[in-house]
């Protein structure tokens, strides 16, 4: 019998890490200590995964309410705009709108419906079924969604966002529109200054804008992808991927993490001699299948992954060899069959072949920072370093 566990992902608290912090060192002896305390061995193809907020925040990677402000007013001229498909979020979007209603004398606001991007649900499809309207065909001005619909609180944060977030923009004394649609080109019957504030789907949200013909389209992407006065900034995702951080202050996505997790491993080799992956994760790709969330609201799972997280598992499907090639027999014969057949695969002969169906083909930096993201949590657990052993190891592996 080999090894007798598979992964196991330990969660690693480190100091809090203020801007300017030397990060590379901080991960890489937080991880040294742990494992002299908790008696486990750094070993080759271990992975350390670091929640992009720790550089971020090392970064000093920052933005106020009033310098998105000043960039949408440099982007936009008119004095209304069109935000369209926003998600559902005070911690994502709500200081991002707060900025927009600030530069501006009207917005007119269109959300997606039964759900935003991510899977909050404005309303129930149900009662939809039961009013006969049809999302995919039916623009709803605020009027009618209210008298077909009504008020609807999130499930979870019990929020009504369409009054939360006029209360948002007329707070900064700007006057606020809803309306309802799927179809982005809607706004364009309110204004043709318009913000795609969608995140996966943005640009072909922006290419149907122009193609209705809108005066002036943006994507958040194309927000604060250099300082301004001085600000923080992300040269390819702008404002994607961006925090709250105060009443009037956002955090950014990390940028330049390519170097950064090149460092920490190399820094792993030097003191331990080696080597390890290193990945920065933000959301995990995961659906919630109560609330029906998405958690993916940044733009990508891993925006900077060392060279051996490349690629897609390599795997077959140890219950089909059971069930079908080695179906006559059991114990320790079938261990041995399946342990052979495990070690002589070829990656890309398995790729199609039956005993591979099932093996769902997605990245491994998706994978692992999906695990990263359930394992280090988002509130007090004080982990936001994940350590990862045997996530390579199969059936057939022995111990190191």
């Amino acid at each position: 019998m080999g090894c007798l566990t598979g992964t196991v992902a330990r969660g690693i608290r480190l100091p809090i890490v203020r801007s300017g912090d030397a990060l590379v060192e901080m991960v890489v002896e937080s991880v040294l200590q742990a494992s002299s305390t908790e008696g486990f061995t750094v070993r080759d193809r271990d992975v350390v995964g670091i929640t992009e907020s720790l550089l971020a925040r090392a970064q000093g990677n920052y933005a106020t309410v009033d310098t998105i402000a000043a960039d949408v007013r440099a982007k936009f001229a008119g004095e209304t705009l069109g935000v369209v498909f926003p998600i559902l979020s005070r911690n994502r979007f709500a200081s991002l709108l707060k900025a927009m209603a600030r530069c501006v004398r009207r917005i007119v606001v269109q959300l997606s419906y039964p759900a935003d991007e991510v899977g909050n649900q404005l309303v129930d499809p149900a009662l939809l079924d039961a009013r006969g309207i049809n999302p995919w065909v039916d623009h709803l001005t605020e009027e009618r969604f209210q008298r077909e619909v009504g008020g609807y609180h999130h499930p979870f944060t019990n929020i009504d966002y369409v009054s939360y977030y006029r209360s948002v923009v007329e707070a900064e004394n700007a006057a606020c529109t809803f309306l309802f649609a799927n179809d982005p080109k809607t706004i364009l019957n309110y204004t043709g200054d318009v913000l795609a504030c969608d995140i996966h789907t943005r640009e072909r949200t922006v290419r149907q804008l122009r193609e209705g013909g809108a005066k002036t389209v943006y994507s958040l992407a194309d927000l604060l992808t250099s300082a301004v006065n001085g600000s923080g900034y992300h040269p390819e995702y702008g404002l994607l991927g961006s925090n709250k951080a105060g009443e009037e202050l956002v955090k950014l996505f990390p940028r330049d993490g390519q170097p950064v997790v090149e460092r920490i491993q190399r820094l792993f080799k030097e003191r331990t001699g080696k080597t390890v992956e290193v990945l920065l994760y933000g959301d995990g790709a995961f659906k919630d299948p109560v609330g029906k969330i998405w958690e993916l609201a940044d733009p990508v799972v891993a925006p900077a992954f060392t060279a051996g997280l490349q690629g897609t598992p390599s795997e077959i499907k140890i219950k089909y060899l059971a069930d079908n090639h080695f179906a006559g027999l059991s114990g320790d014969a079938l261990h041995a069959a399946i342990t052979c057949s495990i070690r002589a695969k070829q990656a890309q002969a398995a790729a199609d072949a039956g005993e591979a169906q099932g093996t769902t083909p997605r990245r491994l930096t998706d994978l692992i920072g999906s695990l990263c993201d359930l394992v280090s949590g988002s509130g007090d657990k004080g982990t936001p370093v994940v350590y990862i052993q045997g996530y390579f190891d199969n059936f057939a592996s022995e111990y190191p």
